[in-house]
């Protein structure tokens, strides 16, 4: 007899629906077919101990199963439950009904237990779009799917519970998502913990209204660690189509906490600096989203940055142009989105304290240019705003005046963002970061003075024409969080400071 359902092979950010055939006739062998890996073969050992467990048996006859369309690799250990079923039905020792309209995925434990899979959200939507309204998965990722429209979603803990559903013996109501997407904007840590660094405070509140990258430079103990943290708590929340975005690449990654529907706070990754280039752009022989994909539409902090690989900092300069990236091998080519805010810190020299305002510096001025060429040139291009960060002194950790918190600079944030948002009403990015030069020549007019102080800016920090327009963008950015239409000159005078490493005395 011949029985069929569906699955879906996750390949990068997308899913493609594939059609899992068996036939059970005359013979003794068992064949999978259609380009399964060594884990799909290995299935064939978990169902046969799962159907064991709930009464039944593996028939010692012919099996073929066909996972189709032949010409698709398929991956992972997703497909036992929909093989486990498929073969009961062929094998006609029980009749499960509609077994032909679901899409089925769930890893098999040998006692028949379904456990969790990854890509549970892009499985969903692509069930959705190829017209299939009822889909199985392991209870754990049900919720995670349960957030598709038109879609009956049912989560299930063992093989036998799902056989008995398909038989109509139990009755199981479809999930709805019990924690619709909210933007709750709630965050345990506040920059009215933080004393002083006005000036670092100002920076991060520019980058946070215009989507722009930030490197803070300094001595150990400054607070650079301690400022990146209190990032997400003033960015704007996701909005509905970013939150889905988000949640289907850390779907795939098998990083969506159990029960939960949509991520609904922007996500915040540190990797360590002995990290690969590979983990963090992305790939494997599974092609798997790195750390910049992880923090798509989020804040990437790379603490310590001279300590990264060159190969795995020079790797990230193209997904800092394109705000995605490919990724290409023999066998496969993906793409994965890496829309995040890039937020870098790192020491001034070997020892630490070079501008130092009490410690001396033990490092000669070769030794330092040295240590700040570990990061190139065109990478600091690529970095709006440089700020440095000096020790706070003791009288102002003993300051008693309450400092300004996250609320108040969140709000001026959020105006900016709405400001931006009118500007780019009919174009396809949503900051002032995401402009490409003509736009950014386009909207970003100065009048004749601020020309004249940004030439000779230009001409005295040696800048190139991509820091022009980073310059451009970033005071575009601080006339929208003064409110103001047009850029004018302290504007401009403001985004020209943040340009500090590309100072040619600086570190000399």
């Amino acid at each position: 007899m011949l029985a069929k359902t569906f699955g879906c092979s996750v390949f990068g950010v997308n899913a493609s629906l594939i059609t899992i055939e068996t036939h059970v006739g005359q013979g003794s062998k068992c064949h999978l077919v259609g380009l399964p890996d060594s884990t799909i073969k290995e299935a064939i050992l978990r169902v046969e101990s799962s159907i064991k467990q709930m009464g039944c048996f593996f028939p010692r006859r012919k099996v073929v199963i066909n996972l189709a369309p032949a010409n698709v690799r398929k991956e992972g250990s997703a497909y036992d439950l929909a093989i486990a079923l498929s073969i009961i039905q062929a094998s006609e020792q029980i009749d499960l009904l509609d077994l032909d309209h679901y899409v089925i995925m769930g890893e098999l434990a040998l006692d028949g237990i379904i456990r969790p899979i990854k890509g549970a959200l892009p499985i969903a939507i692509e069930a959705r779009r190829n017209g299939i309204q009822k889909i199985i998965l392991p209870k754990s990722n049900a919720h995670e799917a349960a957030f598709v429209e038109d879609l009956q979603v049912y989560g299930m803990e063992s093989l036998q519970e799902t056989v008995q559903f398909l038989r109509g013996k139990t009755y199981h109501q479809a999930i709805k998502s019990e924690n619709p997407f909210t933007t709750q904007h709630t965050f345990s840590v506040d920059f009215a913990q933080v004393q002083g660094q006005v000036m670092a405070k100002r920076a991060f509140e520019i980058a946070a209204a215009g989507g722009h990258n930030l490197i803070l430079i300094g001595p150990p103990g400054a607070g650079k660690t301690m400022l990146a943290k209190r990032i997400p708590s003033i960015l704007p929340p996701l909005s509905l189509e970013e939150a889905m975005e988000t949640t289907i690449v850390h779907s795939i990654a098998g990083k969506v906490p159990p029960q939960q529907a949509l991520l609904a706070q922007r996500p915040y990754r540190s990797p360590h600096h002995t990290i690969s280039s590979t983990a963090l752009i992305g790939g494997g022989s599974n092609p798997q989203p790195g750390e910049i994909t992880l923090a798509h539409n989020g804040v990437l902090f790379l603490d310590e940055l001279p300590e990264f690989s060159k190969h795995a900092l020079e790797v990230m300069r193209q997904p800092l142009e394109d705000r995605k990236v490919f990724i290409s091998r023999a066998r496969y080519a993906v793409e994965f989105p890496a829309n995040f805010m890039l937020v870098a810190s790192m020491n001034p020299c070997p020892c630490g304290y070079y501008n130092h305002p009490t410690k001396d510096c033990t490092c000669g001025a070769e030794v330092v240019q040295r240590y700040l060429n570990k990061i190139s040139g065109p990478l600091l291009d690529r970095i709006d705003l440089h700020v440095e960060v000096l020790p706070v002194l003791f009288d102002e950790m003993r300051e008693t005046t309450s400092q300004e918190g996250s609320e108040a600079i969140y709000a001026r944030v959020i105006a900016a963002r709405a400001m931006q948002t009118k500007r780019f009403a009919e174009q396809a990015i949503q900051v002032n970061a995401l402009m490409d030069s003509p736009i950014t020549r386009k909207i970003c007019l100065l009048d004749q003075a601020s020309e004249l102080r940004l030439k000779t800016a230009m001409q005295r920090l040696s800048l190139s024409a991509r820091a022009y327009d980073r310059i451009l963008k970033v005071a575009r950015t601080i006339a929208d969080l003064a409110q103001s239409e047009h850029i004018q000159m302290e504007h401009l005078t403001e985004a020209i400071a943040y340009r500090s490493l590309d100072r040619e005395n600086w570190g000399g």
